[in-house]
């Protein structure tokens, strides 16, 4: 059974970082594309992340370009998600999300194509 655990998130104020991460347990880690999601109140959830799973070859939503680093150490079954510069609307429940069917430098950004999901983490930042 494949589980994923988030964690690290909180609240913060307009400009401050925090640092996300998703550990993955029950199956091969380097076997999984990683994504990172969001879905604030009343939205849908939205694609940010995404790092293949050889090579790191990540892929980013506008909105958090130079803003957001992921990355991931696959020694210890973790994806990473630096975030940078924060913006209150940057404000929502973050997921990380693993797609085993994914190509071997695929980043797959649609909810569809991933076929794990942690629980959720919130980030709140502050005006």
């Amino acid at each position: 059974q494949v589980q994923l655990a988030e964690s690290g998130g909180g609240l913060v104020q307009a400009g401050d970082s925090l640092k996300l991460s998703c550990d993955v347990s029950g199956r091969t880690f380097s076997s999984f594309a990683m994504g990172w999601f969001r879905q604030a109140p009343g939205k849908e959830r939205e694609f940010v992340t995404g790092i293949s799973k050889i090579a790191g070859w990540t892929y980013y939503t506008d909105s958090v370009k130079g803003r957001f680093t992921t990355s991931r150490d696959n020694t210890k079954n973790t994806v990473y998600l630096q975030m940078n510069s924060l913006k209150p609307e940057d404000t929502a429940v973050y997921y990380c999300a693993a797609s085993r069917t994914a190509g071997i430098l695929a980043i797959p950004t649609t909810t569809s194509d991933y076929d794990y999901w942690g629980q959720g983490t919130q980030v709140t930042v502050s005006s």
